[in-house]
């Protein structure tokens, strides 16, 4: 662990009846970074964030949020968390339900109208504000959901799969943001099996395949050590192949 780190994971595993989802796995995410937990489905990149989390606990190691071992559900108030399987109240109006998972969050109601109105505008989505969840198009779904990690103004975002879904406009704007909040400050995880990503954005990059890290460290360090070369990730399912490129 480092003094100026938000996460630490050192050497957790996780086992799901004789299969290992993730094993021996140790990272470090800085503060302020965008960093980019990379590798092919069925990695183990959702297992992982969720042991961080402390959605499911590690069957070995340890967690640590901002220096210590309270746990992900402690820290609520200062997370912001974008689950790989999305979950929101159809029924509800887009407004009103960003404004209520704000006030679940401690932010004062009139905080949190501020803060949904500003984000619907950035995300075009404030010709929606008065429609039903249900209405919208589940990339438009997406995006609110994205909108409901950031109203509480969080310390760090995690992230599972955030461009999964969307078209290449909307995921530039998405991209935009997160590059965006780590400016100013934030702390930024997110998970993708798009490795081209990494180099659009990301600080930090961590590769993991079949529950292993692969590569782990500074963008600029892995182009200047690894540039120009292929990482071979193995997916889980047929064995194929896919390369990420670390390109000068």
């Amino acid at each position: 662990m480092t003094s100026d780190s938000v996460v630490d994971l050192e050497r957790i595993t996780k086992r799901y009846a004789g299969h290992v989802a993730v094993e021996d796995l140790s990272l470090s995410v800085p503060r302020g970074v965008v960093f980019g937990l990379l590798g092919p489905n069925g990695a183990g990149k959702t297992t992982t964030i969720r042991m961080t989390m402390n959605i499911i606990v590690p069957d070995e190691g340890s967690v640590r949020l901002f220096g210590d071992d309270l746990g992900g559900r402690h820290h609520s108030a200062r997370i912001g968390y974008l689950p790989e399987e999305r979950g929101l109240y159809k029924k509800m109006k887009v407004r009103d339900m960003l404004v209520f998972l704000a006030e679940a969050k401690g932010v004062k109601r009139s905080v949190g109208v501020q803060q949904a109105d500003h984000w619907l505008k950035r995300l075009d989505l404030a010709d929606w504000s008065q429609r039903k969840i249900e209405e919208l198009s589940k990339g438009m779904q997406q995006k609110v959901q994205f909108i409901a990690t950031m109203l509480h103004s969080p310390e760090l975002l995690i992230l599972d799969e955030p461009f999964s879904g969307l078209d290449p406009i909307n995921a530039q704007v998405l991209k935009d943001v997160i590059v965006e909040l780590a400016r100013g400050g934030a702390t930024v995880i997110f998970s993708t099996h798009q490795m081209d990503v990494a180099e659009k954005i990301c600080d930090h990059v961590c590769i993991i395949a079949r529950g292993h890290k692969v590569l782990d460290g500074g963008l600029a360090d892995v182009k200047r050590e690894h540039g120009g070369t292929h990482v071979a990730v193995a997916f889980e399912d047929g064995g194929d192949a896919a390369a990420a490129v670390i390109g000068d």
